[in-house]
This record gives C-alpha cells, structure tokens and sequence, in this order.
C-alpha cells in the first residue's frame, strides 16, 4: 500500500507544470511559470529609435537593463489607452536574455497536468503560431499557453541584443 501511495505522488509530481496566466485585452493567456523571473509595475521605459512598434524600449531594473515589449502590439491587439493600476511587466528569462512584457493584468498561477492541456486547434494564418504551446480552460474560458521565446522572431531579437549593452566578460 505504502509503494501505491509513493507511485502516484511520483507521476503526480513530475506531471504537473504550473503556468502564470494573464490577460490582454479580454483574452487569457499563460506562460511557463520557470521562464518567469518576476512581475514587477510598469516603471520608466525609454524608448529606442527605428524598432519594431511592439518593442517599448529600455528599463533598469535593480542596475540590469532590461527590453520591454508589448505583448498586444506584438498579436496586433488594440493597445490600452492607458495603463491601469493591474498594468504589469513580467520579466521573463529567455536564455542569456531578460525581457519585459507588457500585460493587462496577472490573474493566477495555474497548476496544469497534461490531462488538462490540449494540443492548439490547426491555424491557418500567414504568421507563424509556433508560440502557442497548447490551450487549456479555466471558468469556461479559453487559455492560450505561450512559449515565450518563440513569440519573438529574428526582427525582435535583433532589436532587443542591438539596444542591450554589452555585458562584461
């Protein structure tokens, strides 16, 4: 009986991922909750000349200079007019990068097991939807779950390593 209980805790474990979800808009989305580093406010972006329009631009974070981008502009959302007091960033590491991502607000963390994630439905689109890693539900709403790095394409990368300072060796 004691083997029973150590197996299902065992496949119990190493099947749930937990999952940030936030909104844009009136959608809900989700990223994996070990590519995020932290939420933080929106503080001071700077921006930087000839970038892509989603690309914000630049922020310090605690001495480390961070790209920041919006998400809505990225999935060609209508953007908020305004921040709102639940306007957030979530800092995000993507490989050797940290990045800033401008959402609506962050709602909960989920703790999803593969029973509850189902393979993202046939898009046809003249843009890649590579990013989107599965759709689950919660409250009768659809969650789009996000592999973050692939949201950003070669035009994004190029921007965020070129406006990046060198880091010290």
């Amino acid at each position: 009986m004691e083997n029973q209980k150590t197996s299902k805790s065992v496949v119990g474990a190493t099947s749930v991922e937990r999952y940030l979800e936030f909104s844009l808009g009136a959608e809900v989305y989700a990223m994996p909750l070990l590519a995020v580093r932290e939420v933080i406010a929106v503080p001071e972006i700077t921006p930087i000349p000839y970038t892509p329009p989603h690309f914000l631009g630049m922020m310090n974070l605690r001495g480390q200079v961070i790209s920041v981008i919006d998400l809505r502009l990225k999935f060609n959302m209508k953007q908020a007019a305004t921040h709102t007091p639940e306007t957030a960033i979530i800092i995000c590491n993507i490989g050797s990068l940290s990045l800033g991502v401008v959402v609506n607000s962050v709602n909960s963390v989920l703790a999803l097991t593969s029973q509850d994630i189902s393979e993202k439905p046939g898009i046809e689109s003249s843009i890649n939807t590579a990013y989107i890693t599965g759709v689950t539900r919660k409250d009768n709403q659809l969650v789009l779950l996000l592999d973050i790095g692939k949201v950003l394409n070669v035009t994004d990368y190029a921007a965020i390593t070129q406006a990046a300072p060198a880091k010290a060796a």
